[in-house]
């Protein structure tokens, strides 16, 4: 009996509720940034409301983050069980790893520093909720590449780690320019953001993908339904995208979504339009 079998008819209604909750976090801290954050005259008149909005927007930010991996250890949770840790581990301290070098010698992303806005750090460099958010959408990058690209183990490690590079192309505008909780050491020609950050994030993209694919997660991730894991990417990657484009920045909410849109063609053409 698989582990999907085991969870029964509740599974759909948990996973729609967590995904509700998830979307609607993301509506709100988008509409959020584009009414008011863009347009602070807005609310120049209501002091109160001034106030409330200040707190929310230090607020939205991790919550985000936070809302985006419960969803994601829930929906696994309900499905698999515990069989998901080990993964989120490996690429927790994975991740981690990358981004302690990148903030401490500047390889393999540059120079850059983090800002109070994301909590606690480790080592007073990376925020704790840093390397899960990189779970939160490395699994779903790697789910989504295996079943809508190809089954073929390295290219679809090529293939998982682009989807989730892609998630930068918006991510960085929006977090480094826009709402700066990291600041670069050198400006770069993308957004401010130096070109060697795409390597460095396709670099840890690459090494999170095999990590997963040694791990090999596929034989949990058949019991997970595509749909709940393309939610949570989605979500995660419309925030940003959203607050490009309400900036003006529409080059970087296109490439964005270039590759994701990209893929799911490719699993079109692969199952004649059913996909």
């Amino acid at each position: 009996m698989s582990m999907t079998s085991l969870a029964g008819g509740r599974a759909p209604w948990i996973e729609r509720s967590l995904l509700l909750a998830l979307f609607l976090l993301t509506a709100m801290a988008a509409a959020g940034y584009a009414l008011f954050a863009l347009h602070p005259e807005r609310l120049a008149g209501v002091p109160s409301a001034m106030a409330v909005y200040g707190q929310a927007l230090r607020v939205f930010p991790p919550a985000h983050i936070v809302a985006g991996v419960v969803t994601l250890a829930g929906i696994l949770t309900w499905r698999v069980r515990g069989a998901w840790l080990p993964a989120a581990v490996t690429l927790y301290l994975l991740s981690l790893a990358s981004e302690l070098l990148g903030t401490t010698v500047g390889l393999p992303f540059g120079p850059y520093r983090y800002g109070p806005g994301l909590g606690i750090k480790w080592l007073a460099h990376v925020p704790v909720l840093v390397p899960a958010s990189w779970f939160m959408m490395a699994l779903p990058s790697f789910a989504l590449a295996t079943r809508w690209v190809t089954m073929d183990r390295v290219w679809r490690i090529v293939a998982a780690a682009a989807l989730l590079v892609s998630w930068d192309l918006a991510l960085d505008p929006a977090m480094s320019r826009l709402m700066p909780y990291w600041i670069w050491g050198r400006a770069g020609p993308y957004y401010g953001m130096p070109l060697l950050n795409l390597v460095g994030w396709y670099a840890t993209g690459l090494a999170l993908m095999t990590a997963l694919a040694l791990l090999r997660v596929d034989r949990w991730l058949a019991d997970v339904p595509t749909a709940p894991l393309l939610g949570i990417y989605l979500a995660n990657l419309a925030l940003p995208v959203i607050m490009a484009a309400a900036a003006g920045l529409w080059p970087a909410s296109l490439l964005a979504v270039l590759p994701l849109a990209l893929a799911a063609w490719v699993a079109r053409a692969r199952t004649g339009g059913a996909a």
